[in-house]
């Protein structure tokens, strides 16, 4: 009968916790959604600035976040088994051909050597016409810096270096451009 209790005690708990999970995801990609499409004056945000981090290009060469302030930044997180990541990549890859010279984009795979490796990834952009700048978190420190628990998950951060809006999921053009105009000056 104990055994019994204990058993019905751990169902009950992992129910609770998992509902809890689901009820946290879902709030966050709302709040995060409603950001993106609330637009606000700068004199309003609690400007905070994006944390710092370094990852590397296809050639093994560092670089940082930071390097690329002075510009507006597209930073999505993505891996080539994610499926909502792969969805969006396409959308990305247009409004980088449109705006890529007036908003840096970084594309940072989720490089954990379990999951996904640096090979695992290549193979996948060998099979696509991606032009936007890919970069491997082969060290996990951007995806630690950020938090990233979910993928896709995109950060939109101004010229001066501050984070803007965010979205924790998968995201359609419409969304991405209203991330951008946010961070166009």
């Amino acid at each position: 009968m104990e055994k019994k209790r204990t058993v019905f005690s751990l169902v009950i708990l992992f129910v609770v916790l998992i509902c809890a999970y689901l009820l946290y995801d879902i709030l966050t990609d709302r709040v995060s959604a409603d950001r993106i499409g609330q637009e606000q004056q700068a004199e309003e945000q609690e400007l905070t600035l994006a944390p710092d981090f370094t990852v590397q290009d296809a050639d093994g060469n560092e670089v940082s976040l930071s390097s690329q302030f002075g510009k507006p930044i597209v930073l999505n997180f993505w891996a080539s088994w994610c499926g909502p990541c792969k969805s969006e990549m396409a959308d990305f890859n247009e409004v980088y051909l449109e705006l890529g010279d007036q908003v840096q984009f970084m594309m940072v795979n989720v490089t954990d050597g379990k999951d996904e490796t640096f090979e695992k990834a290549q193979a996948y952009l060998e099979t696509q016409d991606y032009s936007f700048p890919v970069y491997f978190d082969r060290g996990l420190d951007a995806s630690a810096t950020y938090g990233i628990w979910s993928l896709p998950s995109t950060y939109f951060i101004d010229g001066d270096g501050n984070l803007i809006a965010q979205a924790k999921s998968a995201i359609d053009r419409e969304l991405l451009q209203q991330g951008i105009d946010m961070i166009l000056e």
